[in-house]
């Protein structure tokens, strides 16, 4: 199947802007034009773009994904450097979930406390105001 421009915007939920910079920015190989020289994409094409998508929700830069689309053209002797680039992602993926849990964990202690604070289960301290008792 052949897809134009708009149809993998809808298909892959993206914006026409993102994926005409995706291919003005090289990060669409081969792309093919159809007779009106308007940009058409394969099936390949479709589950490339795909995957840039989950590339730049994953973090990686413009220049990070360029790079990749390097690797991945050069074939299977670049695995090696690919898995390299996708690991150290990962753990700093890992690393931001491992701060939000510990950002989440301090809003569930902080809002406990208020709930006892206003339930009279403890007094009301602070390190900001001196209270008076």
């Amino acid at each position: 199947m052949i897809y134009t421009m708009m149809q993998v915007c809808r298909e892959l939920d993206m914006t026409y802007q993102t994926l005409k910079f995706y291919c003005n920015k090289g990060l669409v190989p081969n792309v093919k034009r159809d007779k009106n020289n308007r940009r058409i994409f394969d099936e390949k094409d479709v589950k490339w773009i795909k995957d840039l998508t989950c590339l730049k929700k994953c973090g990686l830069s413009i220049q990070e994904m360029k790079e990749y689309l390097d690797l991945c053209l050069q074939g299977e002797s670049t695995i090696l450097p690919r898995k390299e680039m996708l690991a150290k992602k990962q753990e700093e993926l890992l690393s931001s979930i491992k701060e939000l849990e510990d950002s989440v964990a301090y809003i569930d202690w902080k809002q406990n406390f208020y709930d006892d604070v206003l339930s009279g289960k403890i007094p009301y301290v602070s390190n900001l105001v001196k209270v008076e008792n």
